[in-house]
């Protein structure tokens, strides 16, 4: 057939060397790889992101002006492209009533079910809508916590109004809001608010009557600060911007609802029953238990809801999400756990002919989890869609019909195709990644002694019941079970009554684009004095962020446009062509490059670089933990959490304070099989050092090496909780009742290690 497959040509976007390929239709593709080695430039930023702009382009000019545009990438031609949609890591965020339940619409059917079935029957769904006024509490406008201002946080008193007492954000000395207060002529701006009278300070938080007594009628539309506060940050329509919500967070407290109790809905709704229970019963209880209660329902009309309902619930329950709640906030969800609703919202849709692609969807994911998301992924294919999966994992990608692997190296030695065909041909190849799959690490010879224990005692969080365990130390030890089973509740109690630990988590490391890799690391300051002292010129000349900087772009080498409740637009600076720097600071050079030049260099390029020993050892330690391909100068924020975590991993190796504790949270994430030993030499090294490390993990190569293992279970959620297994690896594989033991003894079994 003539559209039988996806026809790529000149495929040149960063770092792809402008190769031909053709990907299947209706079937699943794996692109493997080294990390950095193409496979993002290729699925996202190439296929991606042409099927997102053709489909752009059949919109009318009025509609294409006010959608994201990422401009065209750089390829000849793609050809029998599909209308894309892409399932990746990126949080599903959203705001104080974005759920599990309202993201995967299983909380609109079950507002049907009850208003169907439930008794006493008052009506519409819309009436169990905490986001509808039918449905909401007053009170709290479904929000289930009341947000009052912190007034006690508004004013600095030992200051005068210019000297800036009023600490909410846009009233320093002469600008317009200051104006509203310190130029109307009821208050003295030079005298210390301490030294007003009580009269005063309440006229100038509230406003009102208490500024009408003070002798002076202030102008009509006068506000209190605690009014116009509440008007702005609080009561506000739609979304707030992220800095909109953090000043709220500063200056706001909140507690829960008196009148709901938490639960969002009016008394009409919450008064609705259903087999005993509430709807916020329901939405409170795991995800596989709700599956139960909703099957024994069998009122009249209620037969085509109760069939939906027990789909979706079934859906969510297959990707290992069963321990979830309907009422969970998005807001606390993994990029793993966003990642798996997502696809579940599409399971039920009855569009075919569909390109889906996928981001690393195993991330998180248990080995017995994982056989729940490869027939997930079949299930796509089998309705007719095409599956793109950019994937680590050799239980997912042996599922693929094709396999698309790229390297052979990372960054500029990446870039081309150097396999494609079925899995067995891969594992046969003499590629990076058929070589990493055909060997596993082997397991530890002889597990190191203990030097002694940190204990965990009444670990009562989460799905955790009084818990204890002995946690040895200087040894390393991996905490593991099926995602839900408590293993980060453990970690976060261990944490919480040992807090000199040291957490390299995924976490962003940090919240603006100015921070790159060589600042975080603290290397760009010694970089920038060596350019100084070759030039004979101030330091501050070569940071994007000083003096030096493009004044277009102001050192961002990007322009961002905010389009509010749309995906931003980033457009490369005009002015400076993204480099960051002006011309003049360009012109100067150290070893015959610009400043600009050795922010593109990659960890592994400036490490031939620079010899320079306060920046060497950083940059063999980005090296060592498997992010070598990455820019000095690229942004915090467009890593992964996979990144972010190496990041800091690489800086804590800069300390190694002998004798501390660090808990690294699926450190192997994103990572390609092939930098797993090189990953746990890190480890290694570490307790080596007389350190103590934790890590949950799945990756059975990183159990195997564990001189010890925390094992939970025996499944997810109130089914979890439980401390299964302590030991040693080699009794866990022998341990009959553990799921992560018979994987492990499968592993062990099955697959040749490299000794």
């Amino acid at each position: 057939m003539p559209n039988d497959a996806i026809r790529i040509t000149g495929a040149r976007q960063h770092n792809l060397r402008g190769f031909d390929l053709t990907v299947p239709r209706r079937a699943i593709t794996a692109f493997t790889g080294v990390s950095g080695s193409g496979k993002t430039s290729l699925v996202f930023d190439t296929i991606a992101a042409e099927a997102r702009r053709q489909l752009n382009e059949t919109f009318t000019a009025f509609v294409r002006n006010r959608l994201p545009s990422a401009g065209r990438p750089d390829v000849d031609l793609i050809e029998n492209l599909s209308p894309v949609v892409v399932i990746d890591q990126r949080r599903l965020g959203g705001n104080a009533r974005s759920t599990v339940g309202t993201i995967t619409d299983i909380y609109t059917l079950l507002r049907l079910l009850f208003s169907r079935a439930g008794t006493p029957a008052i009506g519409e769904s819309n009436r169990f809508s905490f986001n509808d006024p039918a449905g909401m509490c007053p009170r709290c406008n479904g929000i289930g916590r009341v947000v009052l201002p912190d007034v006690s946080a508004f004013l600095d008193l030992d200051r005068s109004l210019e000297e800036g007492a009023i600490l909410l954000p846009g009233f320093g000395s002469g600008r317009y809001w200051y104006r509203q207060y310190a130029d109307i002529g009821l208050f003295d701006p030079d005298v210390p608010l301490r030294e007003w009278t009580g009269q005063q300070r309440e006229a100038l938080l509230y406003g009102g009557r208490a500024a009408a007594r003070l002798g002076r009628k202030p102008p009509e539309d006068y506000e209190g600060l605690v009014q116009r506060f509440t008007r702005i940050y609080i009561h506000t329509e739609g979304e707030a911007s992220e800095r909109k919500q953090a000043v709220a967070e500063r200056f706001t407290t909140s507690r829960t609802c008196p009148d709901c109790g938490g639960h969002r809905l009016n008394e009409a709704a919450r008064s609705v029953r259903l087999h005993g229970l509430t709807i916020m019963d329901c939405t409170a209880m795991e995800v596989s238990d709700l599956a139960g209660v909703v099957r024994r329902v069998d009122a009249p009309g209620a037969g085509p809801v109760v069939e939906s309902l027990t789909e979706r619930l079934a859906a969510l329950d297959g990707v290992g999400l069963g321990y979830l709640s309907l009422d969970r906030p998005t807001t606390t969800l993994s990029g793993g756990e966003s990642q798996r609703i997502k696809t579940v919202r599409h399971l039920g849709s009855s569009l075919t002919e569909m390109l889906y692609v996928f981001d690393e969807p195993s991330i998180g994911l248990h080995p017995h989890d994982t056989e729940r998301l490869t027939a997930l992924l079949r299930r796509l294919r089998d309705k007719g869609n095409t599956i793109l999966v950019v994937e680590h994992d050799p239980d997912v990608v042996a599922i693929a019909d094709h396999v698309v692997d790229l390297g052979p190296g990372a960054g500029a030695d990446g870039g081309e195709v150097v396999y494609q065909g079925d899995y067995p041909g891969l594992l046969r190849s003499d590629t990076v990644t058929g070589r990493a799959l055909r060997r596993r690490l082997a397991p530890r010879s002889g597990p190191r002694t203990p030097a002694g224990a940190l204990t965990v005692a009444g670990a009562d969080r989460h799905n955790l019941r009084d818990v204890r365990v002995e946690v040895p130390t200087g040894v390393l030890t991996a905490v593991t079970g099926v995602a839900g089973s408590g293993k980060s509740s453990l970690v976060g109690v261990l944490l919480e009554q040992h807090p000199d630990g040291v957490a390299v988590d995924q976490g962003a490391v940090a919240a603006n684009r100015r921070s790159n890799i060589a600042t975080y690391t603290g290397i760009a300051d010694p970089i920038r004095r060596l350019f100084a002292r070759a030039n004979g010129v101030r330091a501050d000349l070569f940071s994007p962020n000083s003096a030096g900087a493009c004044p277009d772009c102001r050192g961002l080498g990007a322009v961002y446009t905010d389009l509010a409740f749309m995906d931003g637009v980033t457009s490369v600076c005009g002015a400076c062509k993204g480099r960051r720097f002006t011309d003049e600071v360009l012109k100067h050079t150290w070893n015959g490059r610009s400043i600009a030049d050795v922010l593109d260099m990659t960890a592994d390029q400036a490490r031939e670089a620079f010899d320079d020993g306060r920046i060497r050892p950083m940059l063999d330690a980005l090296v060592e933990t498997g992010i070598g391909y990455l820019a000095l100068g690229q942004p915090l924020n467009t890593l992964s959490g996979g990144e972010c975590q190496r990041v800091k991993l690489a800086s804590e190796l800069q300390r190694r304070p002998a004798g501390a504790l660090y808990v690294l949270d699926e450190p192997t994430t994103g990572l390609h099989r092939a930098d797993t030993g090189r990953l746990v030499d890190v480890l290694d090294r570490l307790v080596d050092a007389g350190n103590t490390v934790v890590v949950i993990e799945h990756d059975l190569d990183v159990i195997r090496r564990a001189d010890w293992v925390i094992d939970l279970g025996p499944g997810a959620g109130h089914h979890g909780g439980r401390v299964l297994f302590t030991g040693p690896p080699a009794r866990l594989a022998e341990d009959p009742h553990s799921v992560t033991g018979a994987h492990l003894r499968r592993s062990l079994a099955a697959e040749p290690a490299d000794r």
